[in-house]
């Protein structure tokens, strides 16, 4: 009787009262295997705590961690017209468009917003790449268009974090009609001397490569983040050679000058502010909440300090 009430009931009552754990709670990284708990990770930015690997962020958790206290007002994109084309491959366009906005909870594959970094007033473009691959199509267009414009009537300077697959080929030629335009957007920023900062990040490709992406005064990527137009498969199988290692990824880039820093996730915050208030000609941030004394306060402190000490 003992060996039943002691060990078979609390047994049986253990796998009846078993809780369900959510699949979620816990993320393994693709680099070094280490399963990750979510909160642990999402405070680190998706950066892997054990091998520092740079997992992908949406757009809005990124703006979380950029702006001062995570506060940030978004900026409304005039919305294009839908499936100009009426396309079709194995699923309708809208259809496709769908799916994207209900899996990451946004419109589109851009978010664009306006906030402080370091009490630095600045606007910021994102690309999702869990939307469509974060491809470029005639939304992301009118976003980037309304980032500068925005930028240009609070003079304050633009920072873009791309990351995509390229042109989005539901949209065709209209599609490709983005890299002018957004071309033109640059040029907005730099007519009224102000800065524009990229970020690029895992994987910025295609035509976004060779429009945006690449017109910045200065350009920073994430570590080991995949920069090109052509990837290295279409390109090994094209010239059917093999490529050096680490071709086309951060690292290599800058050493070959085509980018000026690759900076971690988690100190990309401080890098942009540094360079953002030295583009806008503003002296250094002052580290912590406080803001700086003013230099009649300093002096009367001072004073106060030397009459005690008499």
């Amino acid at each position: 009787m003992n060996w039943i009430t002691n060990y078979v009931r609390p047994r049986i009552n253990s796998i009846f009262s078993r809780r369900e754990v959510p699949e979620n709670l816990w993320h393994k990284c693709d680099e070094c295997g280490t399963m990750l708990f979510h909160r642990e990770l999402a405070e680190n930015q998706n950066v892997c705590t054990q091998c520092g690997h740079h997992m992908a962020i949406t757009p809005r958790d990124r703006f979380l961690h950029l702006f001062d206290g995570g506060i940030f007002a978004e900026i409304e994109v005039p919305a294009p017209q839908d499936d100009p084309l009426q396309f079709r491959d194995q699923k309708k366009y809208p259809d496709r468009m769908k799916a994207a906005q209900k899996k990451t909870g946004e419109q589109e594959a851009m978010l664009v917003a306006s906030g402080e970094i370091g009490r630095t007033p600045i606007v910021a473009a994102a690309q999702d790449f869990s939307f469509m691959g974060g491809s470029m199509g005639m939304y992301v267009g009118n976003a980037i268009i309304a980032a500068a414009q925005e930028a240009v009537k609070l003079k304050r300077p633009l920072i873009l974090f791309s990351a995509a697959g390229g042109a989005r080929m539901q949209e065709g030629i209209l599609s490709l009609m983005q890299m002018p335009r957004t071309t033109v957007a640059v040029e907005m920023l730099k007519e009224a001397n102000l800065p524009y900062i990229v970020v690029l990040t895992h994987p910025t490709t295609g035509g976004v490569t060779a429009s945006y992406a690449m017109l910045g005064d200065v350009h920073i990527s994430e570590p080991n983040a995949l920069i090109c137009f052509a990837g290295p498969r279409v390109i090994e199988q094209t010239i059917r050679e093999k490529l050096p290692e680490g071709f086309q990824r951060a690292e290599y880039l800058l050493d070959h000058g085509m980018l000026d820093r690759v900076t971690k996730r988690t100190e990309m915050r401080d890098e942009l502010i540094t360079i953002t208030r030295m583009l806008m000609n503003q002296p250094p941030a002052v580290k912590g909440a406080l803001p700086a004394p003013e230099p009649a306060e300093t002096s009367a402190e001072t004073s106060a300090e030397d009459a005690v000490k008499e």
